[in-house]
């Protein structure tokens, strides 16, 4: 056996034998060791030292997202308002209502009933009306029909969207809209002839709208229940 082949075995038995010492005292368990480190565990648990290492959940509540809610309403209404306090107890509630998402989905309601309306289109008018509130544009669509009248209109857009009043009725919640939107329309008879509004003017037009959902349904849309024309 060369000189190489005696070093090479002396290396060889070496680090064989750090290996084995190494091992016997990294692989030995104190009791002290730190978990591995799991960037997906949850963060809201504490540690019992009663309990002799049992983990305990603790219940979350989200209070930045509450305080966020508040915030959101304060922004809609000015704090110490009945306005707010109504708001505020709508919130309670129900927990998923937030004044800038209600509002949002108004504005696309109005758009939608006010095209429905003007086109006849009362399938996508049940969908978003009350019974009460159905019945009476079924009503005027009807009567219109008859006298052989056609309405074309263009939503031009919602200029203003604000709202007015809230109130919560056992489950029942009900939030006012006032709505300044911008439309062109204009009723024509049956010969063609334009009755009522303008084909080229833009008019500005003021809704007072309420819109009502039940806060124990599933269902997290809301229905409108009345309507007003400010003057």
């Amino acid at each position: 056996m060369g000189s190489n082949d005696l070093i090479t075995l002396f290396f060889l038995v070496a680090a064989v034998l750090i290996f084995l010492q190494l091992r016997s005292v990294l692989g030995r368990r104190t009791g002290n060791e730190k978990p591995p480190f799991d960037p997906f565990s949850p963060r809201d648990v504490m540690k019992n030292p009663a309990d002799d290492g049992k983990v305990v959940t603790l219940p979350r509540r989200d209070v930045q997202d509450d305080e966020q809610r508040y915030a959101d309403i304060d922004a809609v209404a000015k704090p110490d308002t009945q306005l707010n306090t109504a708001l505020r107890d709508l919130l309670k509630s129900d927990p998923s209502f937030s004044p800038k998402e209600f509002l949002n989905g108004a504005k696309m309601a109005y758009e939608m009933i006010v095209m429905a309306f003007a086109d006849g289109d009362r399938k996508t008018l049940k969908g978003l009306l009350s019974k009460e509130v159905f019945e009476g544009f079924d009503a005027a669509i009807t009567e219109r029909e008859a006298r052989g009248e056609v309405v074309k209109s263009t939503f031009v857009g919602i200029d203003k969207a604000d709202i007015t009043h809230a109130l919560v009725k056992g489950s029942e919640a009900q939030v006012t809209v006032r709505i300044v939107s911008q439309l062109i329309s204009a009723t024509f008879d049956k010969a063609g002839a334009i009755i009522d509004g303008d084909q080229e003017t833009v008019a500005e037009v003021i809704d007072i709208w309420t819109f009502a959902r039940d806060t124990r349904s599933r269902d997290p849309n809301w229905k409108l229940i009345a309507t007003e024309s400010e003057q």
